[in-house]
């Protein structure tokens, strides 16, 4: 099955944080068995402007993003080129899988695969929901309730991400949803720690104000005052909050003490988590954290708030007394659709199921796909602390591609 997925920004440093590394991580595990699923995205920040063509393994077409609108930041990035190939490419796609968010790449790849009638998944990542900010409001009066109302399923990490995105269609009433939430790969578990080795605190994600990096440092007196030898490691690109974090650490006099390592590589991000005795994340409502499952999955435990997407299952855990790990979906290898080309240059029509229009009407416009037969074992993907949850099938997927 060819699939494509559409997410708006990849740079060296991953600044574009967890939508991307999602991507990235589904794409590794379809490819892995049998399906040709490719990334396309705007790059930015590579270093004499090369776009690589590969990531982790993953196809990539990558487009130098052009900064349309700069007060609207990663909302205001675009690339005709992108769009333009993504029509082309789409009319050779089995499914397309788009990432969405209020900008100028996805929300237009989401528009144009309904438009030449390819299957359409797309994933908000919580990045969709009401708001009263005037031009969001008009985005999605413009293009994003209809993707809502049209798309094949639209795939949500937790019940209150689902409530977001039906207030953002409404008055429709969405029954394509399913819930989907992120996973990672299993690794291999981190040794004991040693005797006597100084314990390691890990803060790693986006150094941005809305992950609260200034708690982490806020927290580290308190810690010093009873472990003076810890050490404390601040990883992850600058998206705005550096200064005034390290100028924290400062006045606090907690410098010596702290290790600012800047971004990491993907097998990096895993080694420090392996190093750390417990990982930190301070933000709040963040909707299904990668790096709180990275941590998890090396079997580092984890300190996150309770509006955090994994909450409930890192709670249940505490309160059972044991750590958990998160695991990755296992399933059994799909039988392979008819190859279909890749060629950028594609323009074989489409058959599909007609969409209904018409953005008045109070019931979801396309139907969610059917859920396994009785005695199909329906696979999990444990989100951690023993709770699974349902996801959807590849073949579920396939049986989308063939309405």
């Amino acid at each position: 099955m060819k699939v494509l997925h559409v997410v708006t920004l990849h740079t060296p440093d991953h600044a574009f944080g967890g939508p991307t590394r999602v991507a990235f991580n589904l794409s590794k595990v379809q490819r892995a068995h049998g399906d040709d699923a490719r990334v396309m995205a705007l790059g930015d920040g590579f270093p004499d402007g090369e776009l690589p063509s590969h990531v982790e393994g993953v196809p990539v077409h990558l487009f130098q993003a052009r900064h349309l609108l700069p007060m609207f930041e990663v909302s205001g990035i675009t690339s005709a080129a992108l769009l333009r190939t993504a029509r082309r490419m789409m009319r050779g796609a089995d499914l397309v899988h788009v990432h969405l968010m209020r900008d100028l790449v996805t929300l237009p790849a989401a528009l144009l695969a309904l438009a030449t009638r390819t299957p359409l998944v797309v994933q908000t990542h919580g990045m969709i929901d009401p708001t009263e900010k005037k031009v969001a409001q008009l985005t999605d009066v413009l293009g994003v309730r209809k993707v809502l109302r049209e798309a094949d399923a639209v795939l949500h990490l937790t019940e209150m991400e689902r409530i977001d995105v039906n207030a953002v269609a409404a008055p429709t009433v969405l029954t394509n949803t399913v819930r989907l939430v992120n996973g990672v790969r299993p690794q291999e578990r981190k040794p004991a720690r040693e005797p006597g080795r100084p314990p390691t605190v890990l803060y790693l994600a986006r150094i941005q104000e809305r992950k609260r990096p200034e708690d982490f440092i806020a927290a580290m007196p308190h810690v010093l005052a009873r472990h003076p030898d810890a050490r404390f490691v601040l990883a992850g690109p600058d998206t705005g909050a550096l200064a005034g974090t390290l100028a924290l650490a400062r006045k606090l006099g907690v410098t010596d003490s702290l290790d600012h390592v800047g971004p990491l590589e993907h097998d990096e991000v895993l080694a420090a988590g392996r190093e750390a005795d417990v990982y930190v994340l301070p933000a709040i409502e963040e909707p299904f954290p990668v790096s709180v499952l990275e941590a998890m999955s090396v079997g580092t435990p984890v300190v996150i708030t309770r509006t955090c997407g994994q909450g409930p299952d890192v709670s249940g855990a505490a309160r059972a007394g044991s750590s958990t790990a998160a695991s990755a979906r296992t399933r059994p290898t799909p039988a392979r659709s008819p190859t279909r080309s890749w060629s950028c240059w594609s323009r074989r029509p489409r058959s599909r199921r007609a969409r209904p229009h018409g953005s008045s009407s109070t019931t979801s416009s396309p139907s969610r796909p059917s859920p396994p037969p009785s005695g199909r074992p329906t696979r999990t993907w444990s989100a951690g602390g023993g709770d699974t949850q349902p996801v959807l099938p590849s073949r579920d997927f396939r049986a989308i591609c063939q309405r």
